[in-house]
């Protein structure tokens, strides 16, 4: 479990302006055994953009899109030899500033499964909310905190996870502090 924890690592934020509006997106298929992505987690990676928005007051609205070169946010599973656990990269798409969200999924010792999605579902949570703008913060509460600044790692998804008496009470729980939200508002503002 701890390698696995770890693996829930650091991101780069993806500068660029939020403005209010239609944000493509798109979720890489569940496709590659060695990504160990598991169809639910592109349900997962749902989850968390809608969890953004709803935090925007009806200022982001995500659109999918079919096609991976059209999207300003795209999601990409990533597999061990890729080196990436969690990671956000700034791209351009027709002129825009867009960002590749990388989550790399470790389930090695896992064997709760809403801990499993937890952790999946809150690492596309953070990794999301760097494509949106959004930096690192050392409050433990934050789903945008860094790891860098010590706390209990595992009591971190721990506390989440129980929150959740099935899989469907995740998108009942956002994962989201007022200072997560708050942070969206006023990055959007500017």
């Amino acid at each position: 479990m701890r390698k696995f924890l770890r693996s829930v690592s650091t991101a780069f934020l993806a500068a660029g302006a939020l403005t209010a509006g239609d944000t493509t997106f798109w979720i890489e298929p569940c496709t590659n055994p060695q990504t160990s992505c598991e169809k639910g987690d592109v349900q997962l990676a749902h989850w968390a953009l809608e969890a953004w928005q709803a935090a925007s007051g009806g200022r982001l609205h995500f659109v999918e899109t079919g096609y991976r070169s059209q999207a300003l946010i795209r999601l990409v599973w990533a597999t061990p030899a890729q080196g990436l656990y969690g990671e956000t990269m700034a791209i351009v798409v027709n002129g825009r500033r867009g960002a590749q969200v990388n989550v790399r999924i470790a389930a090695d010792g896992v064997k709760d499964r809403l801990l499993r999605d937890t952790i999946v579902y809150l690492t596309c949570l953070h990794e999301s909310g760097h494509a949106l703008g959004l930096v690192h913060t050392a409050q433990f509460d934050d789903i945008m905190y860094s790891f860098q600044f010590g706390g209990d790692i595992p009591d971190y998804f721990a506390r989440y996870r129980r929150k959740l008496a099935t899989r469907d009470d995740i998108p009942k729980n956002s994962g989201l502090s007022p200072a997560d939200r708050a942070h969206l508002i006023e990055r959007m503002s500017h």
